[in-house]
């Protein structure tokens, strides 16, 4: 967890090729202009060849159930899917339990890229607000369940839970 441009994303890289499993990228992010289509490019050519990638703006359970058995899965970003089902008008509730119930429940580790919104000022408007509250109770349903969690600042990696594994630095 991080904030923009944290270097969240290539920690999170280096951790699942540190595993030394078959990798599996699952992007949440939907490309509706010119600069989010080069950025996601951007994500692909830095990530090399030897990922198996799978889009999944919304449907992370069935994007889990399609990894290949026994790889390591990055999913990029649980803070643009919850923006996926926020602007779906979607019960981000509901969709949150369910994200939930398929992390805990898959057999492979799961790397979870996802922001951190609420350290700036209180957005003016309802919408904001909302996802501002909706992703800050997302991470810490995962944070609570999850054995590890890292903070990036200005690409370095910090511990909030559990120790540095292997890789992050």
């Amino acid at each position: 967890m991080g904030g923009a441009r944290s270097g969240k994303s290539r920690l999170a890289e280096r951790l699942v090729t540190a595993s030394r499993r078959p990798r599996s990228y699952i992007a949440t992010a939907q490309a509706f202009d010119d600069e989010m289509r080069a950025r996601i490019a951007q994500h692909r050519a830095d990530r090399g060849p030897d990922w198996h990638t799978r889009e999944a703006p919304t449907d992370l359970a069935a994007a889990l159930a399609a990894c290949p058995p026994g790889s390591a899965i990055l999913i990029d970003c649980a803070t643009l899917w919850l923006t996926n089902h926020l602007l779906a008008g979607d019960d981000l509730a509901l969709a949150s339990d369910a994200l939930i119930h398929s992390l805990t429940t898959h057999p492979d580790p799961i790397v979870i890229v996802s922001n951190e919104v609420g350290w700036g000022i209180v957005p003016e408007n309802a919408l904001a607000r909302q996802f501002r509250d909706a992703q800050g109770r997302l991470n810490q349903q995962i944070a609570a369940r999850a054995d590890s969690v890292l903070g990036v600042m200005a690409g370095l990696p910090f511990a909030l839970k559990g120790p540095l594994p292997e890789g992050a630095l």
